[in-house]
């Protein structure tokens, strides 16, 4: 049956056929107008553990299959998302409220680019020569030479589970690497937003994935992915989404020793010094307020700003936000679109109150924007006159909100950045360089962007802390998604 991206009702994906789901379908919504966008499969356990089963019994022909042809594979498959990067980007946009050009640029480019990357990451070298050792004659055995080498060899079938804030980028950082590395994959997307995983699946179909090496399994509520995580053919689970989530996941991997990689939340510090550029720090913290809405757990919610400065860098940051423009994610000029569903919309609006009632000022913001009649929308909100004790200091909101701490001197304000649950990636602005680089290294996080909220897409990506475990992007997403195994021979 076909599982075709022109049907409304999806089918999984599982050992290369497209499936009915035994439980029927749930709607998947579209933030800006909440209408329906289209029709996605509820699985069942069962059906769960039929995908894995599946991964497993590809697994031992895809990771003996030559690198050069899954980098053939991957990249025909680059070829393809991009060949349908309009109406790709189309069904991001209606199902995660991204805004046209987010959609286009950020979601489905980055995806396939992502596949293109890992083309080349499956060529890679998976051995690394180890400096031979002397060994003097004992209980294990004669004296001799004996050289060794690390193989990387791939961790067998990987569950992974996806956001909803990027449905393109983020599962395709995990399916990609997996990939190249000889892994196969159980993919459970978000429920927000799954129908765009089942596109990348139909271009790895197309792109000549063999049957089983990717399957899609989608659901509204936990079963899918609960099932996902405890079956028994899962030997490693990679993860993005909330804290408390991963920590419910790490404790079923604990208990299978299942490998884990885990990007959890963040509560992004911005160290604004008293030397800044403000304006570059204005741009950089402003994406707060405009980049997904907020739903980025990269984002500098949190800044702290030594006094000097701290109410031009306020009144700076308050006229930002006052000109975006918030409305239909698909309208020209529009910066700001929704967020992902009524009750995150709910949870944001609550925080905000919360803020109040600690004590926060409402700088801009804090009321629902005027505009469109339906929607999940929340206004750009900036509150100052807060401490690093409030709770919206401490915690994840993932809206487009801001909170601002000041803080006397470099100490403090190094102090501040670290005394968090979270450590993914924090940012320091400085017009000395030298000065802000000794800052970052003291800061307990991931990654430290320096006077940019930039990133090198080869750098190493993770958090400390309750940020997450494990490492990817670029090369260590190889690495993350491999066993080291070392041989050791008598010279």
């Amino acid at each position: 049956m076909s599982g075709t991206s022109d049907d409304p009702r999806r089918r999984l994906f599982i050992g290369g056929r497209w499936t009915e789901p035994d439980h029927g379908h749930y709607e998947v919504i579209d933030p800006a107008t909440e209408e329906v966008v289209g029709l996605a499969p509820e699985a069942s356990r069962e059906q769960v553990h039929a995908a894995a089963a599946a991964a497993r019994e590809a697994f031992t022909t895809w990771s003996r299959t030559r690198p050069e042809e899954r980098a053939a594979i991957l990249d025909r498959a680059a070829d393809l998302m991009q060949r349908d990067l309009v109406a790709s980007a189309d069904l991001a946009r209606a199902e995660s409220g991204a805004t046209t050009a987010t959609a286009r640029g950020m979601q489905v480019a980055v995806g396939a680019a992502r596949f293109r990357r890992y083309a080349r990451g499956a060529l890679e070298p998976v051995e690394e020569p180890i400096a031979p050792q002397i060994n003097e004659a004992g209980p294990m055995g004669r004296a001799g030479v004996f050289g060794a080498l690390a193989v990387r060899r791939p961790v067998g079938v990987v569950t992974c589970i996806t956001s909803y804030n990027n449905p393109w980028a983020n599962p395709a950082g995990k399916i990609a690497p997996a990939l190249a590395m000889g892994n196969t994959v159980v993919v459970k997307p978000a429920p927000q937003d799954p129908l765009s995983v089942y596109r990348m699946a139909e271009a790895l179909q197309e792109a000549g994935v063999p049957a089983g090496v990717v399957n899609v399994v989608t659901g509204s509520g936990p079963e899918a992915g609960e099932a996902a995580v405890d079956c028994e053919d899962v030997d490693m689970v990679s993860f993005t989404g909330s804290t408390a989530v991963g920590q419910r996941i790490g404790e079923v991997c604990g208990r299978g020793m299942k490998r884990q990689l885990m990007e959890l939340g963040g509560k992004g510090a911005a160290v604004v010094l008293d030397d800044a550029d403000l304006d570059s720090a204005v741009a950089g913290i402003g994406t707060t307020f405009s980049f997904y809405s907020g739903q980025i757990c990269t984002a500098p919610t949190r800044v702290l700003v030594q006094r000097g400065v701290h109410d031009a860098l306020v009144g700076k940051l308050a006229a930002y936000a006052n000109h975006l423009k918030v409305g239909d994610p698909a309208a020209r000029g529009t910066v700001v679109g929704p967020v992902i569903s009524a009750a995150h919309r709910d949870r944001v609006e609550a925080y905000v109150e919360l803020g109040r009632k600690e004590g926060a000022r409402v700088v801009t913001g804090g009321a629902r924007p005027a505009g469109p009649d339906r929607g999940f929308y929340v206004a750009p909100t900036l509150l100052a006159d807060c401490t690093n004790d409030m709770r919206v200091a401490r915690e994840e909101i993932f809206g487009p909100v801001v909170v601002v701490v000041p803080f006397d001197d470099e100490e403090e304000g190094i102090a501040l950045a670290n005394d968090s649950d979270y450590g993914l990636i924090d940012y320091v602005w400085s017009g000395d360089v030298a000065r802000a680089f000794r800052i970052a290294r003291r800061l307990c996080a991931g990654g430290v962007g320096v006077n940019t909220v930039g990133r090198n897409m080869e750098a190493p990506f993770g958090g400390f802390k309750k940020s997450g475990v494990g490492r990817d992007v670029g090369s260590y997403a190889l690495h993350a998604y491999g066993e080291l195994q070392s041989i050791v021979w008598p010279g």
